[in-house]
């Protein structure tokens, strides 16, 4: 996760503005989208968290249990909303690779000064190899799917993109109308792809 610092604040940037939109979307939405929405802001932020750069800004030694503790809290409420809306299984499979994540990093948490960013590199390296791939082929698979669902979108109509999208975007009540660019569903699943190739960089480093 902490590589050179271009790339992790690339990584920082991408997740920021993802959970950035989600915010947004949260507030366009209602019901089990605005739950969805309201998870997914929380997984953007979070990645982009973890992404910052040792090199640059050295996390304290709690972080670790504390994002891990978090994004356990995080996949145990999207296993409960899993019977209304089954793509929370996505979310709850994402939160807990963040709980992986942050695990795996944890032994390097006391490392300080110019040599943070190798050792929390070198404590990343002590994933287990196994359940690091089945996350990366999952991760894969999924980015896959959600970029071929992207493919029609220029010449589709936006009810065929939000059915491509799985939940729809529920515009708030008293929106009314067309919804706005915070509910079109293809930016959904923008948002989505995005975070799902930021976990592939992310747990390519372990």
């Amino acid at each position: 996760m902490h590589g050179p610092a271009l790339s992790g604040w690339l990584l920082v940037a991408l997740c920021a503005a993802v959970g950035a939109y989600c915010l947004l979307r949260m507030r366009a939405c209602a019901g089990e989208e605005r739950r969805a929405a309201r998870a997914e802001a929380v997984m953007g932020f979070g990645m982009a968290a973890m992404a910052l750069p040792a090199a640059v800004l050295a996390p304290p030694s709690w972080s670790w249990a504390g994002y891990a503790a978090l994004f356990g809290a995080v996949a145990a409420a999207d296993l409960a909303a899993a019977r209304r809306d089954p793509h929370r299984l996505h979310h709850a499979v994402g939160s807990l690779a963040m709980v992986y994540m942050a695990l795996a990093m944890a032994p390097a948490a006391g490392a300080r000064g110019e040599h943070a960013a190798h050792a929390a590199m070198a404590g990343a390296a002590g994933g287990i190899p196994v359940l690091t791939g089945g996350l990366l082929l999952y991760h894969a698979v999924y980015v896959l799917r959600t970029g071929a669902r992207l493919v029609p979108v220029a010449g589709a109509s936006r009810a065929a993109v939000a059915v491509a999208g799985g939940s729809g975007a529920a515009v708030a009540a008293g929106g009314g109308g067309r919804p706005g660019w915070a509910t079109r569903p293809e930016l959904t699943l923008v948002c989505r792809l995005s975070m799902g190739l930021a976990m592939l960089a992310m747990l390519s480093t372990l």
